[in-house]
């Protein structure tokens, strides 16, 4: 960047310091030898120092990449093909409709060149016009925040600002309203482009086409030298007391429903407000303590598939009976009928309890899988080492801790259950084994996740992840099958925990996906797989987290082997979190993940974990290299009544761009294109139609100042005859009044006004008459033109008179060859007019 550049241009600090320890030594030293004078000891030192100072520049870093667009978000792959500006149809800042809107701007330049008799310099004026469609547009427009001024014209470098300056400075005027620039344009190259040029001569034009530092990975996550991928959040939710889960209700609400460990469920809307009222309130019945890192709590919940038909929901939480004995229990409840945000409390149906030996080890998760079944991960039972009976609670197939169990809650047992065995439950005929069982040999699954699949192939779709907790050593992910051992107590890990349940051969246990030893962090949080639409680069990876550490981790599939390669996530630079909005920072104890109903990806986290701490915050994912088309991830969400009261959200984290400031200029416009006018079977066109296209043309251009028109003959006589028809009109419509009698003054007037008359609507019937109305029409036309430099498209002429004007000017300049190189309707355009002269 600029910064070290100019560093390396100065004489660093060790340098400095290296020239004081000479200078100083050089006063210090004592006598030397008669006829080594001090001077070419001095001397000596200096250049050893200058040498060192030569060569650190070598290590300085090359430049920090950061590609943004000048609406100061990242840039995108276009959904469709780029006419105009085609080389950024890979990768860049515009859309199809921004590069229409950027093709028509240059075409109605190219109509004024052509008007003027100037040298049309097509290649190069596209060549800068497009640059709004550079993946570094911000940096070309030098608008890399939203709190300076965008510039008109992107940054050249001085080679290609000086080219452009001898061959097409006539074209600036047409580009820019800046009058510094247009004064130094037509006089002084240097400083015409000392103006253009930028501070940091990375980003000019045509040099950052050609840096490999800043497109060797362009549109790829950002990764720091040690290989870390760096990811940037956005603050959504704050002060919240321990929120161990976040989910939606798959009703097309797009609500978001956080839990906190102590029983209350709140619902925030989709512009991050939270209701007064929570959605359920628990804590009566909840079992918690203020202990740091109790275990015990509101611990799960889970929408059923068709909850917008049915309002049903479950939900996970400890209870204790006569303060002895701990529980947890699995209920049903239903929303209320008269508050679409507010549950029913006398609702609740207990479908399962299950005694919990110590207070540690609870499980907590709930989900729902493709199948519509209902999933439930419980702990093995607490302590260390699963020291219940011989093999364990997790190994033994006729206890419910250390499992993961499936059920149907869409009906009753014959028996008198709630819920039904499905009859594909691995174990549902084992005589040994509890049929609710699906697979076993878990420790305490913290966090599981339904993986929805790609979006375009649907691979990985029904897929289950799941975090287990490890005991002194490692922490593991594992994918759930049916029917699975996933090890423990005979295995952590990968490695033996129990030696001689890990050599039986019976074991048959299925490994992790991926394990870490407890040098990188101590307790794991599941996560999940991203299938979002705002960050393409994420898709497919599994993002997950460690408890006590705070770190981020991601798996990558390799499909062609199924392995699994780790990938660290760290926060980004505060260069590369450079957005509005944007925080590379977050709590440490990393409790939960959640996904919305959009697929975009966040996670929970709390700077003190306790249940009754209101430090917790849940934090959005967001990759700054790239991001999804506009417009592509654009949702419409049903709308919410709400009863109650709503509070807004108001962010605690300081963004990397400070947030208090406002935008010096909003970002350039998206001009809207022009509508064609219909076709007219005559030469002329009727005014109302011309007058409509001139206002539709005019509303689609930005408030900008006219740059000085050129002086003519009849500068003024447009504006007149506008003014004319106006005062017409207004004695045509006037209300039941009928005209006054014209009087002797206007009388006499009058003949003279009829006789001036015809000048100017007689048809041309000789060669003189035509030149003149041709001269006419050419002035009208050069003057209304200029009256927007950058998007002029309405002409007061008629159609076929200007379309004719075009062509005469065109065989002049010999551009007939050009034009047939450009698009498609605008060559037919041209052809089309010249078959009709």
């Amino acid at each position: 960047m600029t910064s070290k550049q100019r560093d390396a241009l100065r004489p660093s600090g060790a340098v400095c310091a290296l020239l004081r320890t000479a200078a100083a030594a050089a006063r210090a030293s004592p006598k030397r030898a008669r006829g080594a004078p001090d001077a070419i000891f001095i001397n000596i030192i200096l250049i050893l120092a200058i040498l060192i100072s030569v060569m650190l520049p070598a290590t300085i870093q090359p430049a920090s990449a950061h590609p943004q667009c000048l609406d100061f978000e990242p840039p995108f792959k276009p959904q469709w093909h780029l006419e105009f500006c085609s080389q950024y149809e890979q990768f860049g800042c515009c859309d199809q409709r921004t590069d229409n809107a950027i093709a028509e701007r240059y075409w109605d330049v190219i109509e004024q060149l052509e008007t003027a008799g100037y040298d049309l310099c097509e290649d190069m004026l596209k060549e800068i016009m497009c640059q709004e469609c550079s993946p570094y547009a911000a940096h070309l427009y030098d608008a890399e925040d939203p709190y300076t001024p965008v510039r008109d014209l992107p940054g050249l470098c001085f080679g290609y600002c000086s080219e452009f300056h001898s061959k097409c400075r006539h074209v600036v005027r047409y580009l820019t309203d800046n009058q510094l620039l247009l004064d130094t344009s037509g006089r002084d190259m240097a400083t015409f482009c000392s103006l253009i040029n930028l501070s940091d001569q990375d980003y000019c034009y045509p040099r950052v086409l050609k840096s490999t530092d800043l497109n060797r990975n362009l549109g790829q996550v950002v990764e720091d030298p040690r290989g870390c991928l760096q990811v940037c959040l956005t603050e959504v939710a704050n002060s919240l007391r321990n929120p161990v889960l976040m989910l939606h209700s798959g009703d097309d609400t797009h609500r978001m429903f956080i839990a906190e460990q102590l029983g209350f469920v709140w619902v925030y809307l989709r512009d991050g407000s939270r209701l007064e009222q929570p959605f359920l309130d628990m804590s009566g019945a909840v079992l918690t303590t203020p202990w740091l890192g109790d275990e015990r709590g509101f611990l799960g919940m889970a929408f059923h598939p068709k909850y917008s038909r049915n309002g049903r929901f479950f939900i996970y939480y400890s209870i204790q009976f006569d303060g002895k004995v701990d529980r947890i229990r699995i209920s049903e409840m239903k929303v209320s009928d008269g508050d679409m945000n507010v549950a029913d409390p006398y609702s609740e149906r207990v479908i399962l309890e299950i005694e919990e030996p110590a207070a540690n080890h609870n499980g907590g998760q709930l989900l729902f899988g493709q199948d519509g079944c209902l999933y439930v991960f419980t702990g093995d039972g607490g302590k260390a080492g699963d020291p219940f009976g011989k093999y364990g609670n997790a190994q033994n197939k006729s206890s419910l801790l250390g499992k993961v169990l499936r059920i149907n809650v869409d009906g009753s047992d014959p028996l008198g259950k709630p819920y039904r065995i499905p009859p594909d439950n691995p174990f549902s005929r084992d005589p040994d084994a509890r049929p609710e069982v699906f697979a076993y040999g878990v420790r305490n699954m913290w966090r599981c996740s339904v993986d929805r699949g790609d979006p375009v192939s649907g691979y990985g779709r029904g897929r289950i992840f799941c975090g287990d907790v490890g005991q002194n050593r490692y922490e593991e992910v594992d994918i759930i099958v049916k029917g699975g051992n996933y090890g423990w107590r005979a295995k952590e890990g990968f490695e033996c925990y129990d030696i001689k349940l890990c050599q039986n051969a019976s074991l048959n246990d299925i490994l992790p996906i991926f394990a870490y030893s407890h040098h990188v962090g101590k307790s794991v949080t599941g996560g999940y797989v991203y299938r979002g639409c705002e960050s393409p680069n994420l898709n497919g990876l599994y993002i997950f987290g460690d408890f006590m550490t705070g770190r981020l981790l991601a798996l990558e599939e390799n499909k062609a082997t199924g392995t699994w390669k780790e990938k660290n996530i760290c926060m980004g630079s505060t260069t590369t979190c450079s957005f509005p909005g944007l925080i590379n920072h977050h709590h440490k104890f990393i409790i939960s993940f959640a996904e919305d109903e959009a697929g975009e990806l966040y996670f929970l986290a709390t700077s003190y974990p306790s249940a009754t701490s209101p430090t917790g915050a849940v934090f959005k994912f967001m990759d700054p290299s790239r991001r999804a088309p506009p417009g592509k991830c654009k949702q419409k969400p049903l709308p919410v009544k709400v009863k109650g009261k709503k509070f807004p959200f108001v962010p605690s984290e300081q963004t990397v761009l400070k947030a208090n400031e406002k935008p010096t200029r909003p970002p350039l416009r998206k001009y809207k294109p022009a509508t064609k006018p219909p076709a007219v079977s005559g030469r002329h066109r009727s005014t109302t139609t011309a007058a409509s296209t001139t206002t539709k043309a005019a509303a689609a251009k930005p408030d900008r100042k006219t740059p000085p028109k050129p002086a003519g003959r009849n500068k003024n006589k447009s504006w007149q005859k506008e003014k004319k028809l106006k005062e017409k009109d207004m004695n045509k419509n006037a209300m039941g009044r009928k005209p006054k009698p014209p009087t002797k003054k206007t009388a006499a007037k009058t003949p003279g006004k009829a006789k001036a008359k015809p000048k100017t609507t007689q048809t041309a019937t000789d060669g003189l008459k035509g030149r003149k109305l041709s001269e006419s029409l050419g002035e009208n036309k050069i003057t209304s033109k200029r009256s927007y430099p950058r998007m002029t498209t309405g002409l007061n002429a008629t159609t076929s008179d200007r379309e004719r004007l075009v062509f005469n000017n065109a065989t002049k300049t010999n551009v007939k060859s050009k034009v047939q190189k450009t698009l498609p309707w605008v060559r037919s355009k041209h052809i089309k007019s010249a078959e009709t002269l």
